[in-house]
């Protein structure tokens, strides 16, 4: 054996009993993120967030039990004079005979199978999904050891937000938790000695003993008369903390509100719900509404509104299935399929990801009118989702006369669409012109036309999607001409896949 020989072999016996040594623990993550702004910008949105476009979540707690008018019930049963306190007083009796805690028993959810639910929101479309985990009624959804008044001890008796979780991760969705819960700031009448709502005993569901009506005012961003304290603060966030814990959502979304939490308590827990989740290899969402979370630092949320024009950061909106209110009610005025469908196409066309609540009885079921607009999408989704899911926005969003008008809560000005109005997609390489209307003469898009210039390809071909019709087609120089299809492929948006 020489010297050579005699050095190699201890080197490689070594590194056999290295290698075949138990693997040593990996080093726990280190936080990435700090409670500064700056460094929260640097969080970036994840690609499934990006891909997803559409999610669906639910308005569901002891305010569906009266399911009367709107989903503040119990707001406005304390506010004294309001239409919806003398129905109450004249139905159920005086406030402090029978007050909003007197709700909860009757919310018994007795028909409610999350594994139901979860299964109609994949049947939609939907890519993530969740409950209300808390509303600004007090009330958490889930099995909570930092509130007694809580679905798993009082009235469904079961960890709502815990059963949906699972089940919709069974669909292999996304799981999303809502919190709404810093409106329970002023929320009740809790100045009022004539109410239950005065009672400290009920403080944890009422909120803290405030000096009068002016203290539910919604606050600007600078003009703050009445702030938490400490103590609600805290509450506000241990509750959020704990279904972090339990349930691990991906997407976290706040209502608006959050100006009445100080910025430093905000700041703290986005960097916990980061950290939380990177320490885990899970890639998450949280959304804010207004100004409540620096630019580029979450998602930017609008409510029962959209953008005018495209977006070059991602955004999401939330509405819901019904016109009027965002839970169950006895007289629902929802919208129709084809709305909904327009929606999300405009919505895409310019960067955007729709959440669409729906509205479950007390029961736990979802009203069958609700549950066919969910399965219309669905099957249009079906169709057609590959001008949607993984899509990304073009150079123009789309053309046509429909004007959007933007702003909180404006959707309703915003008349439907017709087949003059044309929404783009693109993905791998080709693009899709989304027709907001069955068409009914031949269609000119002026956006591909060869003036426009924004085409820098030849068209190799178009298709309709979810048809095998042939589609004749002509360029000139003012738009493509696509001949009118011989038949529909729905009652709904029509796709035109262009190949390029």
């Amino acid at each position: 054996m020489n010297i050579s020989t005699k050095l190699i072999i201890p080197t490689l016996l070594v590194a056999f009993f290295m290698a075949c040594a138990p693997n040593q623990k990996e080093q726990p993550k280190t936080d990435i993120y700090k409670a500064e702004w700056e460094s929260l910008q640097q969080h970036k949105t994840p690609e499934w967030f990006l891909d997803a476009k559409f999610g669906i979540y639910c308005h569901w707690g002891p305010y569906s039990v009266p399911a009367h008018k709107t989903e503040w019930y119990s707001h406005y049963m304390y506010v004294k004079d309001h239409p919806i306190q003398k129905h109450h007083t004249e139905t159920y009796g005086p406030l402090n005979e029978f007050g909003y805690k007197d709700f909860i028993p009757m919310f018994t959810a007795e028909n409610f199978n999350a594994d139901e639910w979860a299964e109609l929101f994949k049947k939609a479309g939907a890519q993530f999904a969740g409950p209300v985990t808390e509303h600004a009624d007090g009330f958490a959804m889930w099995d909570s050891k930092i509130t007694q008044w809580n679905a798993a001890d009082m009235g469904p008796k079961r960890d709502v937000v815990g059963e949906l979780a699972k089940a919709i991760r069974k669909q292999d969705m996304k799981f999303i938790a809502t919190f709404h819960h810093q409106w329970n700031f002023g929320w009740y009448s809790t100045w009022d000695e004539t109410t239950d709502a005065s009672n400290p005993d009920y403080e944890q569901l009422y909120g803290p003993k405030l000096p009068g009506p002016e203290a539910f005012e919604f606050p600007e961003q600078d003009s703050l008369k009445f702030v938490p304290d400490e103590k609600f603060v805290n509450f506000w966030y241990d509750k959020i903390i704990e279904v972090m814990h339990n349930y691990e959502p991906d997407l976290i979304y706040f209502d608006n509100k959050l100006v009445i939490i100080p910025e430093e308590k905000r700041k703290e827990f986005l960097s916990y719900y980061y950290n939380f989740a990177h320490k885990k290899d899970q890639e998450v969402v949280c959304t804010y509404k207004f100004e409540e979370f620096a630019k580029g630092s979450a998602v930017l949320d609008l409510e029962r509104s959209r953008m005018a024009e495209k977006k070059e950061f991602p955004w999401l909106t939330d509405d819901s299935i019904d016109w009027g209110s965002w839970c169950h009610v006895s007289n629902p005025d929802y919208k129709s399929t084809n709305r909904l469908i327009d929606f999300l196409v405009d919505v895409v066309s310019k960067n955007g990801g729709v959440l669409l609540n729906v509205t479950p009885t007390a029961q736990g079921e979802i009203p069958q009118p609700v549950q066919e607009r969910l399965l219309e999408m669905g099957q249009w989704l079906k169709v057609n989702g590959e001008a949607i899911y993984g899509t990304r926005p073009w150079k123009v969003y789309g053309e046509g006369p429909a004007e959007v008008i933007e702003g909180h809560l404006s959707e309703r000005q915003n008349a439907d669409n017709t087949e003059e109005d044309i929404r783009f997609t693109q993905k791998d390489g080709h693009l899709y012109a989304l027709l907001l209307d069955i068409p009914t003469k031949d269609i000119e898009i002026r956006s591909i036309g060869l003036a426009a210039g924004l085409l820098n390809k030849k068209i190799k071909n178009i298709e309709i999607l979810g048809s095998t019709e042939k589609v004749n087609w002509e360029m000139k120089d003012d738009f493509l001409k696509i001949v009118k299809p011989n038949q529909p492929t729905s009652n709904h948006c029509v796709v035109f896949k262009i190949i390029i």
